[in-house]
């Protein structure tokens, strides 16, 4: 990866982590632990506290390993994303939007023990876990990775190509 291309990744995982970090300073300025704001009516402001990881899996484990958990997972993840090949933008982009999430989360795991969350989708009857801009950066991003895998798949470009 040319290093343009590596600034251009590198500013969307940074904005992306910046951007997670802005919204989740408005919650924990405005609203009160575990408080509601509806928005819609299959969507509320929800302001907790996640000290686990994915849907608070792994909540058990010292606060100190999972930062170096997470760290060890964000450069095999970076070592990955600089493998990729030029014709795979979205498994570029993908791997820039799992970084920002992963050090927007990873920000919040080591300032505070626990990560902001805040967004709930739910029913009358039934509610999504409650999550955060990371955690959608993260999941927008391994979708995008695995769009990428399928696009090349299809067009049997599979495996490392380019040098951008």
């Amino acid at each position: 990866m040319n290093p343009t291309t590596l600034a251009l990744y590198g500013a969307v995982a940074l904005g992306t982590a910046a951007l997670d970090q802005a919204i989740k300073r408005v919650v924990v300025d405005n609203m009160e632990l575990y408080e509601r704001i509806d928005v819609m009516p299959f969507l509320s402001w929800f302001h907790t506290r996640n000290t686990g990881i994915a849907f608070s899996f792994l909540s058990g484990i010292n606060d100190s390993a999972m930062v170096v958990l997470t760290f060890i997972v964000m450069l095999f993840i970076g070592t990955l994303a600089l493998r990729t090949g030029s014709h795979q933008m979205f498994a570029r982009l993908g791997f820039a939007f799992i970084l920002g999430g992963a050090l927007g989360n990873i920000i919040d795991r080591a300032t505070l023990g626990y990560v902001v969350d805040y967004v709930l989708v739910h029913t009358e009857s039934w509610s999504f876990a409650v999550f955060n801009l990371a955690d959608a950066a993260i999941s927008v991003g391994a979708a995008l990775v695995i769009l990428q895998e399928f696009l090349d798949w299809r067009r049997g470009a599979a495996g490392p190509a380019g040098t951008d």
